[in-house]
C-alpha cells in the first residue's frame, strides 16, 4: 500500500469526502461550515490517498494553520479502517515539513488528555507538553469535561 501513498492540498470540493473521516475519527467532529473556514488564507492542509484503482481513496489528512512564524496543527485524522499502519505518523511529518516551508519556527497542538495514543506520536517527533487547558473538550462519553494538553516543537 505504501507505495501508492500521494498527498495532494486539500480544496473546498474535498470536503463532502473528508467528513465521513472526520465524523469517524472526533466524538465532537468539525461541523461542514468549521472545515470550510479553515482552508485557504491561512490555513494549509493535505490529504493522504491511497491508489487502489480509481478514484483515489482518501485514507486521512490534516489541517493547519500559518500565523507570523509559527504553525498550529488544527485537525489531523486517519480513517479508523486504515490506523495503525503507520499513516498518522506520515501526514504528521509532511504537516511539519509544510510548515517548516512557509517558514514556521514552532509548532503549536492541542490533545485530549485521554487520547495516548496520539500523544505518544507527537513525543516522537518532538512535541513537548507545555500546559494543559482544564476542561477544554467535551467528554467522549457526553457527560462532564477533558482537559487538553498544549504541545508545542521548536524547529
Amino acid at each position: 500500500m505504501n507505495n501508492s501513498l500521494t498527498f495532494t492540498p486539500i480544496t473546498l470540493t474535498d470536503i463532502k469526502q473528508l467528513m465521513p473521516i472526520e465524523d469517524e475519527c472526533h466524538s465532537h467532529p468539525w461541523s461542514e461550515k468549521t472545515f470550510r473556514s479553515c482552508i485557504g488564507g491561512r490555513y494549509f492542509g493535505k490529504k493522504l490517498s491511497e491508489k487502489l484503482n480509481e478514484p483515489d481513496n482518501i485514507v486521512g489528512f490534516y489541517i493547519g494553520e500559518y500565523v507570523i512564524d509559527e504553525a498550529t496543527l488544527m485537525d489531523i485524522c486517519v480513517k479508523p479502517s486504515n490506523q495503525g499502519q503507520g499513516l498518522g505518523k506520515k501526514l504528521l511529518a509532511q504537516f511539519i515539513n509544510q510548515a517548516k516551508v512557509q517558514g514556521a519556527v514552532k509548532i503549536w497542538l492541542e490533545v485530549r488528555a485521554k487520547n495516548i495514543t496520539a500523544q505518544m506520536l507527537y513525543m516522537n517527533v518532538g512535541f513537548i507538553e507545555t500546559g494543559r487547558r482544564t476542561g477544554y473538550y467535551p467528554s467522549a462519553s457526553g457527560f462532564g469535561y477533558e482537559d487538553a494538553i498544549v504541545m508545542c516543537l521548536s524547529l
